[in-house]
């Protein structure tokens, strides 16, 4: 399975978010760090804003942060949100249009492994993603947290 370029921008706001809590990042300073574009950048702040995952203030000293603390933040929950299509092949849809689809297997066996890596991710927090702060933050150019 492979996530959209979309996805994985949503965890990397997020990790950049969980690594600068007190500060209120913009959507520019992200995407400079991050090399990322910042049309798309904020598309994923919009969507991560109205599920819940961030808050945005508007107008001077303004920015973004995470509504949730890094630790109730499961990396299933944000693929789920993130992610338009789980259809692994042509039968998990409404449309059963192969000729096998009475007697196959296979849709079960890929819906298990579906299950299986989605609860894989439901392990995981936000947290778990940035224990490693100190070599992340130096990586993204934020100073040490106990300069921060």
């Amino acid at each position: 399975m492979r996530l959209t370029l979309y996805t994985d921008l949503s965890l990397r706001l997020l990790m950049f978010l969980a690594l600068d809590p007190p500060g209120q990042a913009t959507i520019q300073t992200v995407a400079d760090r991050y090399r990322v574009s910042r049309n798309h950048l904020m598309k994923v702040a919009q969507q991560l804003g109205q599920a819940g995952f961030i808050e945005t203030v508007r107008g001077r000293g303004g920015g973004l942060r995470l509504r949730r603390p890094p630790a109730e933040i499961t990396i299933g929950e944000v693929v789920r949100t993130t992610e338009e299509d789980f259809r692994m092949v042509a039968c998990f849809g409404d449309e059963a249009s192969c000729v096998l689809t009475p007697a196959c297997r296979l849709r079960g066996a890929l819906g298990e492994a579906l299950a299986a890596y989605l609860g894989t991710l439901d392990r995981y927090t936000l947290a778990d993603l940035t224990a490693a702060g100190p070599p992340m933050r130096l990586a993204l150019g934020l100073p040490p947290a106990e300069a921060a």
